[in-house]
Formats: C-alpha cells, structure tokens, sequence
C-alpha cells in the first residue's frame, strides 16, 4: 500500500483534531519468530503422525494400488476422521506462513497525537477490523527488536502464560497478528516508531 491508500483506509477512524505521526506495514521479510522453536517441532509432530495415521487406516497396499479393500483397509468413518487432522497439519506445518505474509500486506499501523491504531483492511466477504488504544491510558509499551532493525512492539498489558512457560493467545500461530491487545508486529526500524510512541504517549499524558 502506498501514502495515498494508508491515507484513505485511516481517515475514516480519525477523529476531530486527530493527526497522524507515524503510519506503516508488517514487514514481509520476516518468515520466522519466537514463537517458532516451540510450534515448528510441535507442528511437525502434529502432522507427521495425522499422515501416519491416515496412511494406516487406509492400508498400506490399499493406499498404494488405489484400492482401498485391500490389506489393512479401514472403515471409512476412520478415513474420514483423520482427514481434518491432516489438513489442520498441513496449515500449521507451511499453510500458516502463507497466511501471515497475505495477513501482513492488508493490515495498517498507525500512531497519531492521541492513539495507537491496528486496521486490518478487510478482503473479499471480510468484515474491517480496528484495535486501538489511547496513549495516556496504556499501562505498558513492550518491545522487542531484532540485530536488522525490525521490531514488534507491544501496547498493553503482557498475555497471561500458559502452562508451558508460553504467552497464551490465538495470535501465536501468525505471529501475533491476530493479538487482542494493540500491536505492531514486524516493523522497521521499531526503534524509531518506538520512540514516535513514547514521545506522543508523554506529551498526551502532560495535557491530562
């Protein structure tokens, strides 16, 4: 998206006296997070023994010639069973890093002199989505940036852990695009937008 398209898709979340500081994208270059020395392996798993078990319920010498009333032929209640297991695996295994990238390309960070904004521009039979949060009211500003620059930075309170010692939230397997708290994840140069925050956050918090 260019100036003229950020333009006209934050225009109509502005409110009067509203301005915009800093506006921008995910960054697509990054493929890889955190989040993937846990879900890579786990995914791996996931998928590996879906196939097993769906190549056993079919019968080896069945899967193979076609026929499936040969050798170890199944029900096929069983076959069935285990094809959303396969598909589920296959999304986690490389679907999901297809997801994130077309994700990436229709989201919209903004900050302006009072909030912070995630647009999430809808597609074809998507509904448009808008997180925000007011910069005087943030309890908290994480961030985290890599050795290149690029960063995610995190407006709110951190997500509760879950038993493993992990941040629980439905937005781990994209990477944290789909986060229930404002956050821009993947951008360049975070270190700069980081500073555009703080020192909006501040002099918001003087007017107050």
């Amino acid at each position: 998206m260019g100036p003229e398209t950020f333009y006209q898709e934050l225009q109509p979340e502005l409110a009067s006296g509203e301005s915009v500081l800093w506006s921008g994208q995910p960054s697509t270059r990054v493929l890889f997070g955190p989040q993937d020395l846990f879900l890579i392996p786990f995914s791996l798993m996931w998928g590996g023994f879906a196939i097993f078990w769906e190549a056993s319920v079919l019968g080896f010498a069945g899967f193979l010639s076609g026929d499936f009333t040969k050798g170890k032929g199944s029900p096929w209640f069983l076959v069935l069973w285990g094809i959303p297991f396969v598909v589920i695996g296959q999304y986690m295994i490389w679907g999901r890093f297809f997801y994130a990238a077309w994700k990436k390309k229709r989201m919209i960070y903004a900050v302006t002199n009072k909030r912070v904004l995630v647009v999430s521009v809808p597609g074809p039979g998507a509904a448009r989505k808008v997180i925000t949060a007011y910069l005087q009211q943030l309890p908290a500003i994480e961030k985290s940036v890599r050795g290149n620059g690029i960063g995610t930075i995190t407006f709110g309170l951190g997500i509760p852990m879950n038993f493993a010692g992990r941040r629980s939230s439905a937005g781990s397997w994209d990477g944290g695009l789909s986060s229930p708290v404002p956050k821009f994840v993947d951008v360049e140069d975070a270190e700069s937008v980081y500073r555009i925050v703080s020192d909006a956050r501040e002099k918001a918090m003087r007017k107050d």
